[in-house]
């Protein structure tokens, strides 16, 4: 995938780490007022006034978090920064800044890099946000990437995991298990790939998962929704590792349990027909799935009335003063949650 015939490539070991710096920073420019002192310095000076600075930081590793079988570098470098400032949208707040490490082996070409960067940049430019340093290092195990989010939002404002209260409504946005679909049909295709390298890959009609999987957005728009339906969320999270998780994580926070409807949750009907294809529950995928990258929160039932009619906010459920968290199916079974999205330190 790294090797393109009959095209020259520049070997790390061509520039070295200062000129690959360079190189690969030369194109960055700061546009947030916010952004003192950039790429360059030993640190960047951020001045956010009388705001809150936010800071998030996430990891992808190759091999753990992505496969470069079917992973593009340019949408690579996107989701690593899109994945980070989703947690800044996930406090209430607003993503202004990023830093980025890169950990590379010496099986990638300078060419790569510049790949990782430019989708990089393209989230940056999307989102408002300036990539303002980081740190490059070499790797004996391929590719990683860390990235450091840094947001504001103005004090008091902030939306924790915690501050639910009983009878609170659980509200998603989007639909929910379509990243999981696609990461199945990338892997099936990657097994056909394998076992005969002359098939083309089966991809036609699956574009909307593919993206969710491949290239996911940070719901931006979430904030200025609620405050013109004048909603204040209670909690709030993101969701990158699966339904279930997410709302443990906010039940945690609160000391309190929920209940939520199979019925009310949101689903994409091509991942519902890809779901039944592959013979996978499409609950399954919602609650274990995971990279939606869809905001979960709770607001007052008296709220209700204000998003029930808004096509980007599903009710799914509601907080109760006391555990367990349960999932009511379409058949008016209720059912335990266990938490069963991305665990990082599996044995095997």
């Amino acid at each position: 995938m790294l090797d393109t015939p009959n095209e020259q490539k520049t070997q790390l070991s061509e520039l070295g780490e200062f000129a690959l710096i360079n190189r690969l920073t030369s194109s960055i420019e700061l546009k947030n007022d916010s952004s003192l002192t950039g790429v360059g310095d030993d640190a960047a000076i951020i001045d956010h006034g009388k705001n809150e600075t936010l800071i998030s930081k996430d990891l992808l590793i190759e091999g753990v978090h992505f496969d470069l079988a079917y992973v593009p570098l340019k949408h690579l470098g996107y989701k690593a920064v899109v994945v980070n400032i989703s947690d800044i949208y996930a406090m209430n707040g607003t993503p202004s800044q990023v830093l980025v490490g890169v950990a590379v082996s010496s099986r990638f070409p300078v060419e790569a890099l510049d790949e990782i960067y430019e989708g990089m940049l393209l989230a940056c430019k999307r989102y408002g946000v300036d990539l303002v340093g980081g740190d490059t290092t070499t790797s004996t195990s391929g590719l990683l990437l860390s990235v450091t989010a840094v947001g504001y939002v103005k004090k008091g404002e902030a939306v924790k995991r915690s501050g639910s209260a009983p009878t609170d409504l659980l509200v998603v946005t989007g639909d929910l298990g379509a990243a999981y679909m696609g990461l199945q049909v990338l892997e099936r295709e990657k097994v056909a790939f394998k076992s005969n390298p002359n098939l083309q890959p089966e991809l036609q009609g699956h574009e909307y998962v593919l993206e969710r999987q491949l290239k996911p957005e940070a719901r931006k728009d979430i904030s200025d929704l609620l405050k013109s339906l004048k909603v204040k969320p209670s909690s709030m999270i993101d969701i990158s590792d699966g339904l279930s998780s997410e709302i443990m994580h906010l039940c945690k926070g609160s000391s309190l349990g929920c209940t939520i409807y199979e019925d009310k949750i949101p689903m994409d009907p091509q991942m519902m027909r890809l779901a039944e294809e592959f013979g996978i529950n499409p609950i399954t995928a919602v609650l274990n799935g995971g990279e939606d990258y869809e905001l979960l929160f709770t607001i007052s039932i008296e709220d209700y009335d204000k998003i029930k009619h808004n096509p980007s906010l599903t009710a799914i459920g509601h907080i109760t003063e006391d555990k367990p968290i349960q999932l009511v199916t379409k058949a008016g079974q209720a059912i335990e949650l266990e938490a069963q999205g991305w665990t990082s330190f599996q044995e095997g």
